[in-house]
């Protein structure tokens, strides 16, 4: 297995991400874009790329934080509230990551999706709005609502998201809207709502002292087989 650390730029800002592949095989193959959570480049999305890899795609999990590392508590919520308040910085953030996706001489540029999870899934919806080429977009546990909602035809590929019917950062109406946005945008969409489930559904990580966030490892499970199922019919 391949495993290297990339540096980056965007808007003169430095970034440092993490590429993956399996280099017992020889040639481009699908590619994943990975975002990572609100705490920032960790194990988690880095163990993502690496299952990725070991599946046959190449896989690079952005920073979106800079440094490639999470940013300290005391900095986080001041560097999450920039982001999130301009759409515009994430699709260039995001923008930045799949290019040096694209640039890998293991990508195949005709097949690739994009994945995040909590924010870094509002991360690759935000692509998926702008126009990204992309083939598939997974949203795990991820933000769905929007200052700049998909117009007609902009998502080029198929959408799903996998969201915590108990997640209390993205509450029904959210789900609602996104609903409403993806059919006037005339995508390919599919939304799994698991029930029980909060927020962090994926990361056995998850902080145990906020009731908010919460591992559950069947809905874990349950949303990974449905992006591989969503990768067969568009990547594989």
């Amino acid at each position: 297995m391949h495993i290297e650390d990339i540096e980056y730029l965007c808007d003169e800002q430095r970034f440092v991400g993490q590429l993956a592949f399996d280099d017992t095989r020889d040639g481009a193959r699908p590619a994943v874009l990975v975002s990572h959570e609100g705490g920032g480049l960790d194990d988690h999305a880095k163990n993502i790329a690496r299952r990725l890899a070991e599946l046959g795609y190449t896989a690079f999990a952005l920073d979106y934080f800079g440094d490639g590392k999470p940013p300290p508590p005391e900095e986080r919520m001041d560097r999450f509230s920039r982001l999130a308040g301009d759409p515009a910085l994430i699709r260039r953030i995001g923008g930045a990551g799949l290019e040096v996706l694209l640039a890998s001489d293991h990508t195949d540029a005709s097949r690739v999706a994009a994945i995040g999870f909590c924010f870094g899934g509002t991360m690759s919806l935000e692509l998926a709005r702008s126009g990204a080429d992309l083939k598939a977009v997974v949203g795990f546990h991820s933000g769905l609502s929007t200052s700049q909602p998909a117009g007609p035809s902009a998502i080029t590929g198929s959408v799903l998201v996998c969201i915590g019917a108990d997640d209390p950062w993205i509450p029904p109406e959210q789900r609602v809207t996104f609903e409403e946005e993806m059919r006037a945008a005339g995508a390919d969409w599919r939304m799994n709502v698991y029930g029980g489930a909060v927020h962090s559904f994926t990361n056995p990580n998850a902080d145990s002292s906020n009731p908010a966030l919460a591992y559950d490892a069947r809905a874990d499970a349950r949303s990974w087989r449905a992006m591989l199922d969503l990768f067969s019919e568009t990547l594989d």
